[in-house]
């Protein structure tokens, strides 16, 4: 390798903002994470949503808890409808 050209690299002790903190090798001399494997909802099952604005509850009410067959079978319905409404012209 060249000499001069690559970053110093540390021992530093990773903290998150849940509290959990361990040692590990960085370029950066401190590290401040917001979230970690032991907070991160993919890793313990439980969601945690920070929502100031109410974001998820204007989609939830608009959308509802709608699923692709539920989708699927209300424009079929839809369909059915319209068809019957129309009549054959002759």
């Amino acid at each position: 390798m060249k000499a001069g050209i690559h970053p110093d690299y540390f021992d530093v002790t990773a903290t998150c903002a849940c509290g959990a903190s361990w040692q590990t090798k960085s370029t950066k001399q401190e590290l401040h994470l917001e979230i970690c494997s032991q907070c991160h909802p993919f890793f313990t099952g439980r969601q945690k949503l920070i929502d100031t604005e109410g974001r998820v509850e204007r989609f939830t009410k608009k959308y509802g808890a709608t699923t692709l067959e539920g989708q699927k079978a209300a424009q079929a319905e839809a369909k059915a409808k319209k068809a019957k409404a129309k009549p054959k012209p002759n």
